[in-house]
């Protein structure tokens, strides 16, 4: 039996995850947590833990220029606390740690009517603080692989599913509630909380190292998206075209245009895995988000 250490409670990757394989493979891993808020942790032992899962941080939630406070913060906790627990994690015996980076090391979604398509050779480039403490936290803990100690970079799209945040709550309550929406060309990699949390069982499972890119095999568009929604509800959303130079001009005042319909895609080939992880497809995670099946 593995034993697991998740390094951040009630995140809701972590909840995810534990609840993932405690439920899909029973017996065949021990899953334990620990608070990363008061500092308690550093008086726990990691010894004996083959991985280590860290998930603790502070999730990107602003639009626009933020405090130098929480400037701060962004660096303190995914930068520092990161480094420090990886370090904590090898020094104490623990055999892998696991580390939640983000797509957006890459930079802000593509411009509306233009594409995005990151491969393994596109190199990182932050648009914001948030981006940059993901970026400092890999440079952190990549030069501790080694010695019986692996690590992994997780760098995933947006992920959802049933409970998550961000962008995807807010598309579903449009697509229950609008009964027209505009149609935008473009595409997007997403990642179904239950694929992703298959995927990093495998990276247990495996004892894997490196930086991986785990995505839906589906690209996603958000107008699709929406009409997808709406129809597991049991409603139509009728698309209409003739409305970009609207958005493209509407993308000058607020970045959020540009976060919902701009492109930002991996290319399948660096999301191929030697094992399938993508179990649930999109129209299928669509229907289990939105509890209707």
């Amino acid at each position: 039996m593995k034993r697991i250490l998740i390094t951040g409670a009630n995140s809701y990757i972590g909840t995810s995850f534990e609840r993932y394989i405690t439920e899909k493979y029973p017996g065949r891993y021990s899953v334990d947590t620990v608070d990363m808020i008061d500092g308690s942790w550093r008086e726990k032992s990691f010894a004996g833990y083959d991985s280590v899962f860290h998930v603790a941080g502070i999730a990107h939630s602003d639009s626009g220029k933020i405090s130098p406070e929480k400037e701060k913060l962004y660096y303190a906790v995914n930068t520092d606390l990161t480094v420090e627990t990886a370090k904590k994690a090898k020094a104490d015996g623990a055999g892998q740690f696991i580390f939640m980076s983000s797509a957006i090391v890459y930079g802000e979604s593509a411009p509306i009517g233009q594409d995005k398509l990151i491969t393994k050779d596109t190199p990182v480039s932050p648009a914001n603080c948030y981006g940059d403490s993901k970026v400092q936290a890999e440079n952190g803990i990549r030069p501790l692989n080694g010695d019986g100690f692996k690590v992994v970079v997780l760098r995933p799209p947006m992920i959802y599913g049933e409970g998550s945040k961000g962008n995807y709550p807010l598309l579903s309550e449009i697509a229950r509630k609008t009964p027209i929406f505009p149609y935008v060309k473009n595409g997007r990699s997403m990642l179904y909380i239950e694929n992703l949390c298959e995927f990093v069982r495998l990276m247990i499972e495996n004892g894997e190292a490196g930086t991986f890119w785990p995505q839906n095999a589906e690209y996603s568009n958000t107008s699709e998206l929406v009409q997808l929604i709406a129809e597991v509800h049991g409603k139509r959303v009728r698309l209409f075209g003739g409305f970009g130079w609207a958005l493209k001009l509407l993308s000058h005042i607020t970045p959020l245009v540009n976060k919902a319909f701009g492109s930002l895609k991996y290319d399948m080939e660096i999301s191929i895995y030697s094992e399938p992880y993508d179990l649930v497809g999109l129209r299928d995670s669509i229907a289990k988000t939105e509890k209707t099946v």
